[in-house]
């Protein structure tokens, strides 16, 4: 179980992740999805990298989590967005990253997942599945289908990074080192720019992008430097941290709350209305992130009491 300062942190953390989208959803406004995830992870690496030591472990690790979370989670987020689909639903549908997550570490890790943590999280789902059924405001959301599937594959590409973290702690645990995890996650960060450049290269003219670095706005300023410091480095230093000290299916399912944050965060920056539907699905996470993360109350325990 978490400790109060590492569920603080982590409370935090989400809190800062439920905002991002509605930061991305500003960012994409002026400069187009590969170079702004591009520019982010840039900002994230240089010039940490010169100040900090290289994480002992295998630049395999280094290589693979980049790729995950920089080209598969937010390279696949950004264009969704790009393409359609709303912040606030966009952090809905990104956190079932969790199912991939405990799906993952089940397979690859062996570890166990608890009857309370499965109710809490069909409990997730149920609040998950009302709020995405709903758009912002009233009636369905037209949601392209490629902008659907791209964030699903975010989703899943940040349930791979999670045990990729867990598997080099591990690794690095047996040989009585400790993973510098902020070191992992600034390193890490020199992966993801060389390819999303390239895909930027392909989706739009060269020319475009030239224009776009030298003229940036203050709002997109604001987003990079937004997504760079405080999402990248401060928010998967943590969560990374949290991941290589805590089994996956204790940290994962706070990562509920993001949702909660970040359509409070659309509804008063982006003027995306919250309907009933949605505030009752977010009650419905609320409440299966307590019963997963804290077990069952007392009063719905069977058998005799102390």
């Amino acid at each position: 179980m978490l400790n109060h300062r590492d569920t603080a942190l982590a409370l935090v953390v989400v809190s800062v992740w439920g905002a991002n989208f509605t930061v991305i959803k500003l960012g994409l406004d002026g400069v187009p999805p590969m170079l702004l995830v591009a520019m982010r992870y840039a900002l994230a690496a240089l010039p940490a990298v010169f100040f900090l030591r290289l994480p002992i472990v295998r630049v395999r690790y280094l290589f693979w989590y980049g790729i995950a979370v920089g080209v598969g989670q937010f390279g696949c987020l950004f264009y969704a967005m790009h393409i359609g689909m709303p912040a606030g639903l966009a952090s809905v549908l990104l956190q079932s990253q969790v199912f991939f997550t405990l799906i993952f570490a089940a397979i690859t890790l062996r570890e166990r997942v608890s009857g309370a943590q499965l109710a809490g999280l069909w409990l997730a789902v149920s609040g998950l599945l009302l709020i995405g059924y709903r758009s912002v405001g009233t009636g369905l959301v037209p949601i392209p289908l490629p902008a659907f599937l791209f964030t699903l594959a975010g989703a899943a590409s940040w349930g791979l990074s999670n045990i990729i973290v867990r598997k080099a702690s591990a690794e690095a645990a047996q040989k009585g080192d400790r993973l510098d995890m902020f070191s992992f996650v600034v390193w890490s960060s020199l992966v993801p720019p060389i390819p999303l450049f390239l895909f930027a290269s392909v989706l739009n003219p060269q020319e475009s992008m030239v224009e776009v670095v030298t003229n940036l706005d203050g709002i997109s300023v604001f987003a990079i430097a937004y997504l760079a410091f405080a999402a990248t480095l401060f928010g998967f230093g943590v969560w990374s941290s949290l991941l290589s000290r805590y089994p996956a299916s204790q940290v994962a399912p706070l990562s509920l709350l993001v949702p909660v944050t970040g359509l409070l965060t659309a509804s008063v920056a982006l003027s995306e209305e919250l309907s009933m539907s949605q505030w009752i699905g977010s009650f419905l996470i609320l409440c299966g992130l307590a019963v997963s993360t804290f077990g069952f109350p007392k009063v719905l325990s069977y058998g005799p009491t102390k």
